[in-house]
């Protein structure tokens, strides 16, 4: 089982956008659980911490509740898949969209913190579910040399990602959308 994380930036309308990618992954026979992006969803959160200055942990939380507007739209536009919260039982579903559980990530002690975007928590699911790979999928283009310190530093990845795939078990490989979708 994989973990596919497909960035929010993917949700503009481009040719290599979020539903290109869930369409490709569909054809696939892998069996994944994709992490949605909270997109402009979360940046919407992060104008209106700038404009009011609530904290961090608010944020944290409206941008994981962003996350499950696009994993809701996602879905619904592609009912292959199923939602999935890591509170259900094992079988995973073949095909699912996580819906992240904002009572999961708190008690797990995920920090709240911009610098843990869905990137981060795409490699906290792998963790949780002992997935064999993590693809993340971006909008831009990604030198396939860069380690991942390299593209935290370039703002390619949240400055986290190198923390939370530090003991990873898996395979870790951060892409452009066309790359993947030249899979």
């Amino acid at each position: 089982m994989r973990v596919v994380k497909l960035g929010g930036s993917l949700f503009k309308n481009t040719p290599q956008n979020i539903f290109a990618c869930l369409a490709h992954i569909a054809t696939q026979s892998i069996p994944t659980i994709v992490v949605c992006g909270g997109g402009e969803f979360a940046d919407c959160v992060r104008h209106a911490q700038r404009q009011w200055h609530f904290s961090d942990v608010c944020a944290h939380e409206m941008a994981i509740l962003a996350m499950q507007q696009t994993a809701l739209m996602s879905q619904t536009l592609f009912p292959i898949f199923t939602l999935f919260t890591l509170s259900q039982t094992v079988p995973y579903p073949d095909l699912a969209i996580w819906l992240p559980s904002i009572e999961e990530l708190n008690s797990d002690h995920v920090p709240a913190s911009w610098d843990i975007t869905s990137d981060s928590l795409a490699a906290w699911l792998a963790n949780k579910t002992q997935a064999t790979q993590l693809l993340v999928i971006k909008a831009c283009d990604v030198d396939s040399n860069a380690v991942i310190d390299e593209l935290a530093q370039k703002g390619i990845v949240d400055a986290q990602l190198p923390h939370f795939v530090k003991n990873a078990s898996y395979n870790i490989t951060i892409l452009s959308a066309s790359a993947f979708l030249n899979l």
